[in-house]
């Protein structure tokens, strides 16, 4: 097989030449995904010499090693974050109009994977120290059509699941954790994901653990739900079919998807998988660096806790600043990339202009929209390119650009 491109200019600030790529990338694996090639390699052959390129062996053996590494009883790979995070909430029970509580600073898929799945999304502020659903905002959406809570955890630490899990308790909910963000996260011993009926994965490149395309997994602890996602992913076939050919006649128990996982991501997968307890402890790394360079900045108005949060893993660094907008204009004209984690709003989004929400209805996400700003980082972002950044934020705050 040809070997992948080698990742030039990985150490150090990179310089910039017509027609280059950015000084700064947000995210790159190309130096990763090079040393694990003798790995990769392997595996792909595997694929193509067993000629099953989906729901094959390599995705069985993904599913057992997700199982080991976050404790869950059940891991069911299919091919994306938002189809995992629809069939759970089918597999769970969401019927037609049921309510889901969801916070009102998240992915689109949070919401609309609830609009799929059949149910209706209804929102509620975060909690602006987590940019996690709030369990009094969640309790005061409530009304007597909601069944459902889903808790997202964002950037580098879970939603209040104490708090949210009392107020299921109290009212009969059924919690459902948009835990796509959340690999390696533990709190009390428990991974993210399994602290209600299940929770979800996403493998989507940029993710703590990603793919080079995309993939998900459901998480959960329960056997029925564990049964019936199975059967979803796979045209709602019953049974184990994993690998198995000769199952794709057999009838359809209920309406399912296509929603298998491609065995060339499980390998990839599994190559990663090796060191990504490497690459979480680099992240942290990076994060307390991010810590101690911005430290005292006067624009930078909040950073994230660096340390003292119980199963911290660092996926965004996110800092908060008034001036959002012209210091990502500044970074990027010096070639440093990065994003807004979220531009809108989900109620401000176009696809749920039907609820009739109004500005100032969420105010702490509407604040987090306004300000924050998630600045490069990754296992392969070095020291050099960390100075620039941070060089670079500080000056635009210090000249009052």
């Amino acid at each position: 097989m040809p070997q992948p491109p080698t990742a030039p200019g990985t150490t150090g600030a990179l310089p910039r030449q017509a027609g280059a790529g950015p000084a700064v990338p947000f995210f790159t694996q190309a130096r990763g995904f090079a040393e694990l090639w003798p790995l990769i390699e392997r595996r792909a052959v595997e694929v193509l010499d067993d000629g099953k390129f989906s729901h094959g062996r390599q995705v069985a053996e993904l599913e057992r090693a997700l199982a080991e590494y976050t404790g869950a009883r059940h891991v069911i790979g299919v091919n994306s974050g938002t189809d995992a995070l629809v069939l759970l909430l089918r597999a769970a029970g969401l019927a037609p109009g049921d309510e889901v509580v969801v916070p009102a600073f998240s992915f689109a898929a949070s919401a609309t994977s609830v609009v799929l799945a059949g149910g209706r999304p209804v929102f509620a502020d975060i909690d602006p120290a987590t940019y996690g659903l709030d369990p009094a905002a969640a309790e005061a959406a409530l009304t007597g059509r909601t069944r459902f809570v889903m808790p997202v955890h964002l950037f580098c630490r879970t939603a209040d699941l104490a708090g949210l899990g009392a107020l299921a308790g109290r009212r009969g909910l059924t919690v459902v954790e948009d835990s796509a963000e959340a690999i390696g996260m533990r709190v009390g011993g428990r991974h993210a994901g399994l602290f209600g009926a299940g929770g979800v994965l996403s493998f989507f490149p940029t993710k703590t653990l990603g793919a080079i395309g995309d993939a998900g997994a459901v998480l959960t602890d329960d056997d029925a739900i564990a049964a019936t996602v199975d059967a979803l992913r796979h045209h709602g076939r019953p049974g184990r079919t994993i690998g198995d050919f000769r199952t794709i006649n057999t009838a359809s128990s209920l309406p399912g998807f296509n929603s298998k996982m491609d065995d060339l991501q499980a390998a990839v997968l599994l190559a990663k998988l090796t060191r990504l307890d490497a690459d979480i402890a680099r992240r942290a790394e990076l994060a307390a660096g991010y810590e101690e360079r911005l430290a005292g900045v006067p624009g930078v108005l909040r950073r994230p806790p660096v340390g003292g949060v119980e199963g911290q893993v660092f996926y965004v660094y996110l800092i908060e600043t008034e001036r959002r907008d012209e210091l990502a204009a500044h970074l990027a004209a010096h070639g440093v990339e990065t994003e807004v984690y979220y531009p809108s709003t989900l109620p401000a989004q176009p696809c749920f202009a039907e609820l009739g929400h109004r500005p100032g209805q969420f105010p702490h996400a509407e604040a987090a929209c306004r300000r924050t700003l998630a600045l490069p980082l990754h296992p392969e972002l070095s020291e050099g390119q960390l100075d620039a950044v941070c060089d670079l934020i500080r000056a635009f705050h210090r000249e009052g650009r």
